[in-house]
C-alpha cells in the first residue's frame, strides 16, 4: 500500500472522473469505491495513473481546481501526446501554454513529450534573459507549442531543443 497520495476533490463527478482517466493513462484502474453517507451519495474513488496511487471524493462545491497543482504524463512520443491531449481536452477541457490543460472537471495536466524533458530546477541565466527579451518584444509564447496548443516538437526545429527555447515552463534535461 502507498502511504502518501494526492487527494482530490470533485464536485459530484469524482466516479465519471477517474473511470474516464483510468481508460486513457495507460497502467490506471480504479482500485476501490465508497458510498458514503445515509443516500450513499458522496462517493471516495481510490485509483491508479501510470501506477500512482490517487484518491477522490465528491465534496461539493466547497472547493475547485487551480493551476496551482496539475498532474504530469511524460509521454513516449507525439501519438501519445496527441491522444492524451485529445481526450483530455474533449467535451468541455480547456488547451493551455507550454503542455499544460485543464480537463472537463477543471483538473489541471501536464502531457510533455519524452524528448522535451522537464525537471524542476532554476533557469540558466541566459534563459531568464531572453524570457526578459522575449516578454519585452510580445513573443513570450512558448517554442514546444504546436498545431492548435498541442506540446511537441517542430519539424523545422531539432529534436535537440535548446534549454533557452525550452526553457520557458521549467528547466529541460534528459529524463
Amino acid at each position: 500500500m502507498q502511504t502518501v497520495r494526492t487527494f482530490l476533490w470533485y464536485d459530484g463527478q469524482a466516479e465519471a472522473a477517474t473511470e474516464y482517466y483510468a481508460s486513457l493513462v495507460p497502467d490506471s484502474r480504479i482500485l476501490r469505491v465508497d458510498r458514503l453517507g445515509e443516500d450513499g451519495s458522496t462517493v471516495l474513488v481510490t485509483f491508479e495513473l501510470g501506477g500512482i496511487e490517487y484518491v477522490a471524493l465528491d465534496g461539493g462545491p466547497l472547493y475547485s481546481f487551480t493551476e496551482a497543482a496539475s498532474i504530469m504524463v511524460v509521454c513516449e512520443d507525439q501519438a501519445e501526446v496527441d491522444r492524451l491531449w485529445d481526450g483530455l481536452t474533449a467535451d468541455g477541457g480547456e488547451p493551455g501554454p507550454c503542455g499544460w490543460l485543464k480537463d472537463r472537471w477543471g483538473l489541471s495536466w501536464q502531457i510533455v513529450p519524452r524528448a522535451a524533458g522537464v525537471a524542476a530546477g532554476p533557469r540558466p541565466r541566459a534563459c531568464r534573459t531572453r524570457e526578459r527579451r522575449d516578454a519585452h518584444d510580445g513573443q513570450a509564447r512558448h517554442r514546444r507549442t504546436l498545431r492548435g496548443g498541442r506540446p511537441g516538437l517542430s519539424a523545422r526545429q531539432p529534436r535537440a531543443i535548446s534549454a533557452c527555447q525550452a526553457s520557458r515552463c521549467s528547466t529541460v534535461t534528459p529524463l
